[in-house]
C-alpha cells in the first residue's frame, strides 16, 4: 500500500543494537544491547532467549528472569539485558524478541553473540631433570581452562626463548623447535649451554599464568667410566668361574657315588623267604610263621 503513497509510513517494530558481539572477562558484568528503533505499540512484549550448543532456553519471559539469571541479571531501558558476574557458561547467542501487536509488522528480533573470556590456569610443565649431551630433550607446557585457547612461551633463566633461533645470537648454538600453539619445546641435540632453569607462560586475551621454574642439567657421557665398569664386571665373572672350577677339582661338588657311598640292598625281614621259580623268572616270597 505504501509503495503507491510516498508520504505513507510503514508501521513496523524495528530493533537495533549498539554492539552485537560483546566480549567480557569472566566474573565481570556485561550489557547486551537491544534497542527498539521504531514502534507504535505503547507496551510491546519483550523476551530474551539463550542459544548454546543447539539448545534454546528462556532468560527473560513473562516479565520475569528465568533460571539462574533471576539472581544475576536485569532488564535495562525496557529492552536491554544486563548479566552480572558472568561465567564461562554464559558464552552463547542471545536473542532479543519484541512483539508489537499495534504495528503492521508485529514481531522483530536481533541476535547478540556474547563471548566470556577466561584467564588461563597455571600450566602443567614437564622438564627432564638430566639429559646427556647430544640427545633429544622434550619439554611440555599445557593448560585447558583458558578461553580463548592459550598460546605458550618458554623461558630459560628468565630470558624468553625465541621461536626462531637465527636472529638471536644467544641461541644460535641451540638446536630446538618451539611450538607456541601446543606448548612443546624440543631440543634435537642438547649441548652444555642448554643447562638452566626453564619455565612456561600461558597467555590469552584475558590474561596469563606461569608455571614454576624447573632445572634441566645437560651432562657429558663418561665413556671411560662405562668401559671401566664393564671391565670390572668381566673380571668378577672370571673370578667366579675360576672359583667354581677349583671347587669341582677339589671335590666340593662330588656326588655320593664318588664319596664311596653305594646303594645297599635292604635287609630281608624275619620270616620271609625269597624263592626264585623257573616259570616266573622272578622272585616271590613265602612266609613262614613261628608260633
Amino acid at each position: 500500500f505504501c509503495l503507491f503513497f510516498p508520504g505513507c509510513r510503514l508501521l513496523a517494530v524495528e530493533l537495533t543494537s549498539s554492539n552485537t558481539k560483546p566480549v567480557v572477562q569472566e566474573f565481570q558484568s556485561v550489557e547486551l544491547s537491544c534497542i527498539i528503533k521504531s514502534t507504535v505499540t505503547p507496551d510491546p512484549r519483550i523476551e530474551w532467549k539463550k542459544i548454546r550448543d543447539g539448545e534454546t532456553s528462556y532468560v527473560f519471559f513473562d516479565n520475569k528472569m528465568q533460571g539462574d539469571f533471576a539472581t544475576r541479571a536485569e532488564i535495562l531501558s525496557r529492552t536491554s539485558l544486563v548479566i552480572k558476574n558472568t561465567t564461562r557458561m554464559d558464552t552463547a547467542t542471545y536473542r532479543c524478541e519484541v512483539a508489537a501487536p499495534s504495528d503492521t509488522k508485529t514481531i522483530d528480533e536481533i541476535n547478540i553473540q556474547l563471548t566470556v573470556q577466561v584467564k588461563p590456569m597455571t600450566p602443567r610443565c614437564s622438564v627432564p631433570k638430566a639429559v646427556p649431551v647430544g640427545k633429544t630433550a622434550s619439554l611440555h607446557c599445557h593448560e585447558n581452562e583458558g578461553f580463548p585457547k592459550s598460546t605458550y612461551s618458554w623461558y630459560r633463566n628468565s630470558e624468553p626463548l625465541s621461536p626462531d633461533t637465527k636472529p638471536n645470537a644467544k641461541f644460535q648454538n641451540s638446536s630446538y623447535t618451539l611450538n607456541p600453539t601446543t606448548g612443546t619445546l624440543v631440543f634435537h641435540a642438547v649441548h652444555k649451554g642448554d643447562t638452566g632453569r626453564y619455565s612456561c607462560i600461558a597467555t590469552n586475551d584475558a590474561g596469563f599464568a606461569k608455571c614454576e621454574e624447573q632445572e634441566m642439567e645437560v651432562y657429558d657421557i663418561n665413556i671411560g667410566g662405562i668401559i671401566g665398569g664393564v671391565l670390572v664386571v668381566l673380571a668378577v665373572l672370571v673370578l667366579i668361574t675360576l672359583g667354581i672350577c677349583c671347587a669341582y677339582r677339589r671335590g666340593y661338588f662330588a656326588n655320593s657315588k664318588e664319596n664311596g657311598e653305594s646303594y645297599k640292598t635292604p635287609a630281608k625281614p624275619d620270616g620271609v623267604n625269597y624263592i626264585r621259580t623257573d616259570d616266573e623268572g622272578d622272585f616271590r616270597h613265602k612266609s613262614s610263621f613261628v608260633i
